[in-house]
């Protein structure tokens, strides 16, 4: 291959959109930057935040459940779970169909909390989607909801 021919080549791939996975993975790290800045004033991080939301969406959960739903390890989310106990934003209750389970629930200060959140975290992601429509913003959430079960 000639000079020339290299450089058009380079020029080529210089000019190559970036791949879905590399833009998924910029858009996520942004969005955890910025909801960083949201939560921490509330002395929570974004992981506990996300698990307070899975909460408030499915109250009850086990401790295995809760992980999977916050993406998050079996591991880390004792700690995880230690933490927001101890802040009073979650309690734990046996399962009455199996005493040896214990199911996570919010508590009164945890949706407060999430409710004083609820406004910044939804401006946010109006920001994120200020230039979109409607038809767009439901096109793009069902496109990453199918990307998402692709990959299960």
């Amino acid at each position: 291959m000639t000079a020339t021919a290299e450089q058009q080549a380079g020029s080529a791939a210089d000019k190559a959109p970036p791949s879905l996975l590399y833009m998924v993975k910029q858009v996520e790290l942004v969005v955890r930057a910025r909801l960083d800045e949201l939560v921490r004033p509330a002395g929570i991080t974004v992981t506990q935040y996300t698990a307070l939301t899975v909460l408030e969406r499915h109250d009850g959960l086990s401790a295995a459940q809760l992980a999977r739903d916050s993406f998050v390890t079996a591991q880390s989310v004792a700690d995880l779970v230690r933490a927001l106990e101890e802040r009073g934003l979650i309690r734990r209750e046996r399962n009455p169909a199996n005493r040896r389970e214990l199911h996570i629930l919010l508590t009164d200060a945890g949706r407060e909390l999430l409710a004083r959140l609820a406004e910044p975290v939804r401006e946010l992601e109006e920001l994120m989607i200020a230039d979109l429509s409607t038809r767009q913003v439901g096109q793009l959430r069902h496109a990453l909801s199918k990307a998402w079960r692709a990959l299960l």
